[in-house]
């Protein structure tokens, strides 16, 4: 089965009118509006008693919340549309609201322990420290 597709279309609209000037239509060209009765309106308006309204926000407590922030910033010079040069930062900031817990793939800074105060430390111990 084949389906033949013209290569050359043919149209014609036929329209046979009158344009002679004597068209009998009837169509009017003026019109006229009026309003010849309004109806009463009737509005009672009596005192509004506006009562003031007790309203109050608080925060008990900052929900904790560990959001964390994609960064990729791009700064670099071009010229006509091409790439010189550019500098690329990219990282994670974190807005962070609870109580600090290292994830477990986060480095964890060394703890410090540091001497105890000398004001504590009694004479003898002071020297047997010094020699």
């Amino acid at each position: 089965m084949s389906v033949k597709i013209p290569s050359s279309f043919d149209f014609g609209v036929n329209l046979d009118l009158d344009l002679d000037g004597n068209l009998d239509l009837n169509i009017p060209t003026d019109y006229s509006f009026s309003i010849k009765e309004l109806p009463q309106i009737d509005i009672n308006l009596r005192p509004i008693e506006i009562k003031p309204i007790d309203f109050s926000l608080r925060l008990k407590e900052i929900p904790s919340i560990r959001a964390h922030l994609p960064l990729n910033y791009k700064v670099g010079f071009s010229l006509l549309g091409r790439e010189l040069a550019c500098v690329q930062l990219c990282g994670q900031g974190q807005v962070i609201t609870e109580p600090y817990v290292p994830y477990p793939c986060e480095p964890r800074k060394q703890s410090v322990q540091r001497p105890p105060a000398t004001a504590a430390i009694s004479k003898e111990e002071m020297t047997k420290v010094v020699s």
